[in-house]
Order: structure tokens, then sequence, then C-alpha cells
């Protein structure tokens, strides 16, 4: 008994020196991607893509080279090409390695780190490209350098030589080398060339099964670039299978304006200003760790500069297009430079209010200039370089330099407020439309949050105050409930039937709703349907949307299957892109798919006949086919549905509202960018656009799909 009720505790519990482990060189990397590319996806592929593009955009911008190429093979390897200075082949005296084999292989090594290479970089931890090494099936370079083209490859972080068959592959058999690898001369370069060609395939036992380079990101990085470094050209080559055959194999992006032109690219609505630039520089001090001439590692304090360049500009819209980049690296969640910006916008844009009080009928008691009302309609680039900057880690999403906080605010401060004081007469009346709207903007914020808090949802004794026409369900759960906005009068009679009123709620709206992407947020407000729509969602509208406050799970749009009922739906979406963006971005906006025909199939005897019901065309041919080649019959005509107020309650349950038969479309936006784009060409103020686009659209439209 004794023996047996003593624990025998297991040997992992023992904790000693035996236990840990020491991850050397690239091995730490492999182990924990997650921890310098973010993830093993495909943007954690991106991300391994955009180490290598910047350095050679680091290059470009030291006013190396003027050019970059981006291929994307057919194998699914990816190749950057610059023409910068090559990385050095020369041998490190302290590693005995050469300077490719140690850029490659060795953590925290580099040009970065020298103090004399780089002025101002996007890479600064020196682990950019042998973490993309590390995570590579194989990876080859070549430098053209000094005449000479040299070469040396790695598999995983190891250096070695493939030996190919033909074309280059991780596949072939490879030979390790047995210390500092030898870095091979290939060819000869034609005299004063330089540059270097990285080509990599990514490792599959460290990224996940579908991770793919996005060829829209890579164009989109491309041109942001382009726009930041005036110049610079970068072409984009996708030999890939499924590269689309419609577009150019490859694409080319120069721009010379810098980032003016990048403000006007990225604006979408009417321009209030034209763009504004702010430039100016500033000096801090910082202390910092240096290795000094005994390689040992002593703190140093030493002076630094800062250039700033803003280009801004306000749009009639509410929308806030505002993208950030330090020594052109974006970051995209912001940072001391972003701070910095924001808060001198407030501090010049409240002065300058309370200056035009009178003008404007300002009251500085009961209203209060907020950020988010100085930013509305602004379209902005904001972008600093400096030396060494502090990122919040690896993937430099985030500037943290407390320095520079205040230098760009200073900057931003003294230039836009001498573009608010111009008495210039163009910029004089810019300026007073820009302090205009920053008061309408804080009016429109704060009737909002009058309308928000009465639009909460009410308990059961204050239920009256929700529009008479809505016809609400008894479920409280939010994940179950579900909120039909339905076409009309003579719908909402059959809906009523069809329904399940436990968890299934109807709002009619009187035909076509408001088209918000022309109107004002006040019209928008003054509107019946579109002011009933956001009362009874009752999570608010635009910037102070609330996506925890909303009363139902699902938003589903149903209406008839023909132009109008397409028209209506799309000036739902508008609304909802607009005013509840979240909503969509959530998924939880949903279109109906009600049938378009209705096929009875005549059984012989005392079988009860079937019915079938179509959702397209295409669909009724198919099946129409069948029953013929089955020897089927079918009573004619065929019923064709023009509107939902044809079906009765039980046709309409069983096709379009009971979640066991129905069918969905999720309404989604994968690109909030292109999405805001399209929206403006087919709803908005501007007319030419939309009509070219219906010209060039016309040759394929089917014009016996036309329900006229």
């Amino acid at each position: 008994m004794s023996s047996s009720s003593t624990s025998s505790r297991p040997a992992a519990s023992a904790y000693d020196a035996r236990n840990l482990q020491v991850l050397e060189g690239l091995e730490a990397v492999r182990k924990r991607p997650g921890m310098y590319i973010g993830s093993t996806d495909s943007r954690g592929l991106m991300h391994c893509l955009w180490e290598i593009l910047d350095n050679a955009v680091d290059e470009a911008l030291g006013g190396n080279g003027d050019s970059i190429g981006v291929l994307l093979h057919p194998d699914g390897s990816v190749e950057v090409r610059d023409t910068g200075r090559g990385v050095p082949v020369d041998t490190e005296p302290r590693t005995g390695l050469t300077g490719v084999e140690v850029v490659y292989t060795k953590l925290h090594a580099g040009g970065k780190f020298g103090g004399g290479s780089y002025a101002a970089s996007g890479g600064l931890h020196g682990v950019g490209a042998s973490v993309v090494n590390a995570l590579s099936a194989r990876l080859d370079v070549e430098v053209d350098r000094a005449g000479k083209t040299y070469a040396m490859s790695f598999q995983r972080g190891q250096a070695g030589v493939f030996e190919d068959d033909g074309d280059p592959s991780p596949a072939a058999p490879f030979t390790p080398a047995d210390g500092p690898a030898e870095l091979r001369i290939v060819g000869k370069a034609k005299r004063g060339v330089t540059g270097t060609r990285v080509r990599y395939w990514a490792d599959p036992q460290i990224f996940i099964k579908g991770s793919h380079f996005s060829l829209d990101d890579l164009t989109r990085r491309a041109r942001q670039t382009a726009f930041l470094v005036p110049g610079l050209e970068i072409a984009i080559t996708d030999h890939r299978p499924e590269a689309s055959p419609d577009q150019p194999a490859t694409r080319t992006y120069r721009y010379d304006g810098g980032i003016s032109e990048f403000v006007d690219y990225l604006a979408q609505d009417q321009r209030i200003t034209d763009v504004v630039r702010l430039q100016g520089t500033g000096e801090y001090t910082e202390t910092v760790p240096v290795l000094d001439s005994k390689g040992h590692m002593v703190s140093q304090e030493v002076s630094r500069s800062c250039e700033v360049d803003i280009a801004l500009r306000w749009g009639a819209d509410y929308d806030t297009t505002l993208r950030s980049f330090v020594n052109i690296v974006a970051t995209p969640k912001g940072g001391t430079h972003v701070a910095g910006f924001e808060q001198a916008l407030v501090k010049v844009m409240r002065k300058q209010v309370e200056n035009q009080a009178r003008r404007v009928k300002f009251n500085a008691k009961n209203e209060k200039i907020e950020k988010d009302d100085t930013l509305a309609g602004v379209t902005a680039v904001v972008s600093v370089r400096i030396d060494e900057p502090q990122f919040e880690g690896q993937t430099k999403e985030v500037l943290g330099t407390p320095a520079i906080r205040q230098i760009v605010g200073r900057v931003v401060e003294e230039r836009l407020t001498a573009f608010l004081t111009s008495t210039a007469k163009g910029e004089k009346e810019q300026a007073a439309l820009v302090i205009d709207k920053v008061v309408s903007e804080m009016r429109a914020r704060i009737a909002a949050r009058m309308h928000k808090e009465v639009s909460r949802r009410k308990n059961a004794l204050e239920s009256s105050t929700m529009p008479t026409k809505l016809a609400d369900c008894r479920s409280t759960d939010v994940e179950r409930s579900e909120l039909f906005i339905v076409e009309g009068d003579s719908a909402l009679g059959t809906a009523k039937h069809a329904r399940s009123s436990e968890f299934q709620a109807l709002l009619p709206i009187r035909g076509k709703i408001l088209n918000t992407q022309k109107a004002s947020i006040t019209d928008m407000l003054k509107n019946a349907e579109c002011a009933a729509i956001i009362q009874v969602i009752g999570a608010g509208s635009g910037r102070t949307f609330d996506l925890d406050a909303a009363r139902y799970g699902k938003i589903i749009m149903m209406t008839d299957a023909d132009v109008d009922g397409a028209h209506i739906r799309t000036l739902l979406l508008t609304l909802f892109h607009r005013y509840m963006r979240p909503l969509v971005e959530a998924g939880r906006v949903y279109a109906a798919v009600p049938p378009l025909h209705r096929v009875e199939i005549v059984h012989g005897g005392s079988k009860k006949n079937e019915l079938v019901y179509t959702y397209s065309e295409a669909e009724l041919l198919r099946l129409l086919k069948n029953l013929e080649k089955r020897g089927k019959r079918y009573k004619e005509p065929i019923q064709r549905y023009k509107g939902l107020g044809e079906m009765d309650a039980d046709q309409l349950a069983d096709t379009t509202m009971d979640p066991r038969h129905r069918t969905l479309r999720r309404v989604r936006i994968e690109d909030a960018e292109a999405a805001s784009s399209m929206f403006e060409l087919l709803m908005g103020s501007d007319v030419a656009p939309r009509k070219q686009f219906i010209i060039e659209g016309a040759e394929e439209l089917d014009r016996e799909r036309i329900d006229a």
C-alpha cells in the first residue's frame, strides 16, 4: 500500500541546464517564423518579398540605381533585380566570410548597421535577407560588381552548391559548404554595371498550403513605392500559369511628381482644396549602442536629422485616407509621426476656428473640435526620413522613435497655419472652405451621436419608438435574429405569413431610397427610409457606428429579381457601405436570392405533381433539357416570377426565407479602396466616368436579359 500511494513524479518535471535549448543562427527563424514575418500564410509570404524588395529600394533611395524588376516565375519562385551597388563580395574580416554570405546567413548583419552605407533606409534590423533565406527551400544570389558576376546559392539558409540539370530547382541535388562558402564567378559584367539579383523558392515546410503571391498587393506596393521615390522605375512581370491572359505580362510604374501625385491618385471625392505640401526638417539627439574599434558595444549620444514631407488635401466626402511611411516603408498602424501630424492638425484647426468664431457661429462653451472632425474628407500622405528609426517589431508597422512626434508636429503647425492664414486669393477661399467643413463635420458628429443614443435597442416599455412599419421578431438573441428589408407593402404582406416571427423581422421600404453617395449626411438623416433603416439596426451611422450595438445578426435585402430590384439593392448597399461599413466588413449583410421560375413536373397516376424552382435562365434550360431527356412532362406555361408579391407565403418561405432551403449571397469587401472607388464611379456625382463605364460595357450586355 505504501509503495502504491507514493506518487512517482514524471521525469519531465526535472528542470536544469540540460533542458535549455540553444538555437543558433537561422535555426531560431525556422523554429519561430512568426516572430520575424508575422505569419506563415500568404501575408507572411508577401512580407518576405517586401524584405527583399525594400533592400533594392534602399539602394535607389540612396541614389544608387533607378530601376527594379520583380519577376513571378512559373515554378512559384520570385526574383528581385536591382541596379544598385551590388552586395559586397570581399571578405568580412571578423567572420572570414564573403559579404554575400554574411548578409544572407547572419542575423543582425548588413550595411544598415555601419552608419555610412545608408543615410535613411527601411531595412534597419539587418535580418530581412537572412530571414528570407532561412525560410526558403532555395535562394540564389547573383551580384554584378567590378566587371564580374558572382553567384552563391543556399538551401534553407545553408550555403552550398546545387547540381542543376537545366532550370534551377530546389529539388536539385545539393552539396552544403564545409566552412566558408565559395563565391563563384559565373560571368562578366559590363563596365560600370552593378546590381543584385535574388531569386528564391519559399519553403513548403514553413508556409501553409495555399499560400501565394498576390499580384494585386505587389502592384499596389510597387505603385506606392514609385510615388515615394520620384524617378524610380519598378517593373512587375507575372509568368505564372494562373496569370490573367487579359492583363499585360509586365506592368511598369514610374512617377516624377512625388507624394503630391500620390494624394491625387488616392483621393476619389470632389476636391475642396488643392494638394497642400508641408515640408520641413528637425534635429534631435538619441543615445544608441554602437560598436567601437575593438568590436565592443558602447553607448553614444548621436545627433540625428528628420526630414518631414507631408501632402494633404480636403475633399467633400467624410472618409479619411491616410498613408504613412518611414524611409518609404509603409507603417499601416501609424506611430509617432502620425500622432504628431494628427495632434498638430487638431491644434491648428481649433485655433483657426476660434479666430473665425463669429463668421462660422462657433460656440466654444458647447462645441469642441475633435480629431475626427479635422480628418473628415482628408487624403494625406505622411512621410519622414530618419537615420535608424525605431520600429516596434521586425514587421515595421509602427514607428516608435519618440522625438519624431514633436518635429512633425512643429512642421505641420507652422506650414498649415501659413496656408490657412494666407492672403492669396485662391488659398484664402480654400482655407475658408476647410474651416466651414470642419465646423460642419463637428455639428454632424454631435447630431449623429444624439441620433445614435436615441436609436439604441429599446426595452419592452420603450418599443413604441420604433418605426410602426417594422414587424419585429420575438428573439433577443442577436446572433440568431435576422432583419429582412423588403420592397413594398405587397411583398411585406406575403413575407409576414412566410417568416418565422421568432427570429425574423421585416422592414418594408417604399421604392428606391435616397442615393447616399451623392447626398450629404444631413439629407440622409432627413430621409425617412434611410433614417428608419439606421434606427431599426440600432448601431448608429458613419464614424460613430458601433457594430456591437447592432440589433440583428443578419441584414438581408429581399428585392424583386428584376432591374428595379437590382437598383434598390444597389442603393441599399450604397447606404451600408457609406454609413454602416463595419456591418459589411463583418459579413453581416446578405442579398436574398428569390427564384425566377417555377416548373410543375407532371407525374402520372395518383402521384402528386412536383414543384421545382430555378434561379436563372441557364438553370431553367438545363432543367427542361433534363426533363426532356428523362421523358418527363411539365405544365405550360412555366411560371415566371416578376416580383415577390406573385408568390404565396408557402412558396416564399420555401424558396427565399426558410434557412433550411433558401440561398443567400453574402456581401463582402475584399478591397476597401477598390470598393470605395467603384461606389464613387457608379453612384457618385461625377457623371462622365459613369457614362464612359456604361459605353465600354455595352457590348457585353445580353439584351435578352433586359426585363422591359
